[in-house]
């Protein structure tokens, strides 16, 4: 007979989420994860006192009030704000595009100064795609210029997003980017959301208190003695690719991936801000994160004389590598349609995550999406 209820691999928001929603319905779990650590990507490691986003930096935001009350019943959060800078040739731009970016950028003081300025740089960019003979957008490039115009594009547009994607926007489908949103105020505060923050203490206090009184394994691959693990429990949550579930029967899909270079700094503030974003095709990374500014605000971040730095640089997945993105394009997502099917017809499976979904998810809404599975 099965020793438990559920097997759950992956020890990620997903599967300790709902881990911790099975247990406290009486329910007998164990929690397995192929690498040496628990929490997924959102494990941090301790560097010099400062708990470092090992897989990226990672933001809690939402306006859901139950998302909220639940993680904070965990872990109590802290007031992080995002307010990333983009720097590009040596200058600096708030993000997102705001108020401040305008007037950085041209000068202008007032909102309709700044309106007037966009439009005329998209009827320009309008221009030139009727005076080619082009109706539509034809790529993510002529579709950007239209929504920001040339300035915003080239500046801070292009550049990081051949970066992101390891080509050029003139190859990259237009759908990429439908909208680029656009505030009239001076207002550098990256999410609307009503809650966000990071966990007092760092992500893995999170992670211990969602899977406190839960058995886990770490590193155990499922996929090594994966007949084993199929009999341990009556089901299996699985959160890893669900085309390696499948034995990639139809074919692989496709990822982006990102290395990160992370040193220790003789120095209490490196940037003065927890994310730069990098916007020029010639440098490397796509940014660089300096994490103790998640957690240590004001006179506090020099009470601690080094700081940690990370820089992000943007690749092609390959076999051996950690998948971050999915490569959500006509191709792929036709590919895991596919694949969809044969999950959907499983009794005793559920497939839940980033990559066993083959969708991007912030992280407040996967665990919504486990609270109401329990529900």
């Amino acid at each position: 007979m099965p020793s438990y209820h559920y097997l759950i691999v992956g020890s990620g928001l997903f599967g300790s989420t709902f881990a911790h929603m099975a247990t406290k319905a009486g329910k007998r779990c164990l929690v397995i994860d192929k690498r040496p650590h628990l929490g997924g990507n959102v494990y941090c490691e301790d560097m010099e006192g400062i708990h470092v986003h090992k897989y990226g930096a990672h933001i809690f935001h939402t306006s859901n009030k139950e998302v909220w009350d639940f993680v904070n019943g965990i872990v109590p959060f802290n007031r992080y704000t995002n307010s990333p800078v983009a720097s590009y040739k040596g200058k600096l731009y708030n993000l997102p595009f705001n108020m401040n970016t305008f007037y950085q950028m041209w000068g202008v003081t007032t909102p309709e100064a700044a309106l007037a300025k966009i439009e005329e740089q998209r009827a320009e960019a309008k221009a030139a795609m009727l005076a080619a003979g082009v109706s539509e957008p034809r790529n993510l490039e002529e579709q950007a210029l239209l929504l920001a115009g040339r300035d915003i594009y080239e500046a801070l547009v292009k550049g990081y997003t051949e970066k992101q994607w390891g080509r050029p926007c003139t190859e990259l489908p237009a759908f990429i980017i439908r909208r680029l949103p656009f505030r009239l105020v001076f207002d550098n505060n990256y999410f609307n959301d009503k809650y966000q923050g990071i966990p007092e203490g760092g992500y893995n206090l999170l992670i211990d208190g969602l899977l406190e009184g839960i058995e886990t394994r770490t590193g155990c691959d499922f996929f090594a003695d994966r007949s084993q693990w199929e009999g341990v429990a009556e089901k299996i949550v699985f959160t890893g690719k669900i085309d390696e579930y499948y034995a990639y029967r139809f074919g692989k899909l496709e990822y982006r991936t990102v290395r990160f270079e992370t040193e220790t700094l003789d120095t209490p503030n490196y940037q003065g801000n927890a994310v730069v974003n990098y916007t020029e095709r010639e440098v490397p990374f796509t940014r660089i994160i300096e994490h103790k500014h998640f957690e240590m605000f004001g006179q506090a971040v020099y009470d601690n004389p080094k700081t940690v730095i990370s820089k992000e640089f943007s690749t092609e997945w390959r076999e051996g590598m950690e998948p971050f993105y999915p490569v959500n394009d006509e191709k792929n997502n036709a590919l895991y349609q596919q694949y969809k099917a044969l999950a959907d017809a499983e009794e005793n499976v559920i497939f839940g995550g980033r990559l066993a979904e083959y969708k991007y998810y912030d992280m407040a809404p996967i665990i919504e999406k486990v609270l109401n599975l329990w529900k």
